[in-house]
């Protein structure tokens, strides 16, 4: 980005600042604590005693109608609702539209708030303008538990999300003049979670930009619940609608197509193994039953080996008991899934070759069969065996 800080001005800068970042959040904040010495002079930890606050005097308290300048922690913390969906609509959203969008089926929660663009040196960036109180629940748990955010915001400073950051080159603590416009300080950078979003200004700093008035709308409800087509109705021809849990909802779709795939095959209790796994691959359409026939001879030799092995699996198919918790089934009706009989053992593996796409064979048979045991001189095996298989019993 031209126009931005040179390196000398930087370092400048930063020798005047303290940096904190909290790694785990995300979020990196720059206050106006001396480096140099907080790094020279040794920590202090003097004694002392806990003593309780004496509650204020209610007569000692005068009301002020000043801004808040400095956000704190605020009791036990926030509780967020993280946006499902983000919108930008055509014109300003009114009060009516709010409630009528509030009222869609799986929204709990709706807010609505300023947009625009700015351009810093040629470079457009598009931002939130919000009440840091009020948009605060709407991040991500480590960014609502960061007052410095919120104080950065109060006091007309930019929260930049941390991507664009990493995009354009942007300096922690540094001024940008925006085109047209004041002097903003990159005060703090934070996973924002908010797709297309720049960053965040206050209400305040918004409509010094002129930005457009209550045309950014944001849903909450359960994680892939809230249906694209009720805001676009409602939001009307123009609207920009960005589903925030898209990747959520595709592995829930993904999931509901494996659960499909996998027919609830009941096996009974063939007289032979080789009966067995023809029963059990059943279950997974696509899935040749001389791959589940090659797992058991390798992994317990049909079930005259069944552990546990050294790490600790179980069983004549040797499930880890945690893989079985989740895959494994009641193959033979009798109204438990027990990791160690053939009859539920088989069905289970697979049950687990399926849902990693053994069914679809070719190059996703052999990885379902690598995520079965990770290695692939394993897979090589298993498929060298399943062919010699297939040749006996042709």
């Amino acid at each position: 980005m031209s126009g931005l800080p040179s390196l000398r001005a930087v370092l400048l800068t930063v020798l005047g600042v303290l940096v904190v970042t909290a790694v785990a959040g995300g979020v990196v904040v720059l206050t106006g604590d001396d480096l140099v010495r907080s790094a020279q002079e040794p920590v202090r930890r003097p004694i002392t005693r806990a003593v309780p606050e004496a509650a204020p005097r209610l007569d000692q308290l005068v009301p002020t109608t000043a801004p808040v300048k400095d956000f704190g922690q605020g009791g036990p913390g926030v509780t967020v609702t993280p946006p499902r969906v983000l919108a930008i609509a055509p014109a300003t959203v009114s009060s009516r539209t709010r409630l009528a969008l509030g009222a869609l089926k799986h929204v709990q929660k709706a807010a609505v708030v300023d947009a625009g663009a700015v351009k810093v040196s040629g470079t457009s960036l598009n931002l939130l303008a919000v009440d840091p109180a009020d948009f605060r629940s709407w991040t991500p748990q480590p960014v609502a538990d960061q007052p410095a955010v919120w104080s950065a915001l109060a006091r007309g400073e930019l929260v930049a999300e941390a991507a664009t950051m990493r995009k354009y080159g942007m300096i922690l603590g540094a001024m940008y003049q925006v085109d047209g416009g004041p002097r903003l300080r990159v005060a703090a950078s934070a996973m924002l979670g908010l797709s297309g979003v720049d960053g965040l200004v206050s209400a305040e700093v918004g409509r010094s930009l002129g930005f457009a008035k209550g045309v950014a709308v944001l849903l909450h409800g359960k994680p892939g619940t809230i249906g694209e087509a009720g805001v676009r109705k409602l939001l009307g021809k123009g609207a920009q609608v960005v589903v925030l849990d898209a990747a959520g909802r595709a592995k829930q779709r993904q999931r509901q197509q494996q659960q499909q795939q996998q027919q609830p095959v009941n096996v009974g209790r063939p007289g032979s193994y080789l009966e067995l796994y023809q029963a059990a691959a059943t279950r997974c359409p696509g899935l040749s039953w001389t791959v589940l026939a090659a797992i058991g001879q390798v992994e317990s030799s049909h079930g005259r080996n069944n552990g546990p092995s050294s790490a600790g699996a179980l069983g004549p198919m040797q499930f880890m008991p945690a893989t079985w918790k989740h895959y494994g089934v009641d193959g033979d009706g009798d109204g438990k899934a027990d990791i160690w009989s053939p009859y539920d053992a088989v069905p289970g593996a697979a049950n687990y070759l399926c849902a990693n796409g053994a069914g679809k064979g070719g190059e996703k048979l052999r990885k379902a069969i690598w995520f079965y045991n990770h290695s692939w001189d394993y897979v090589n095996k298993v498929m060298g065996i399943a062919e010699a298989y297939a040749r006996t019993y042709a």
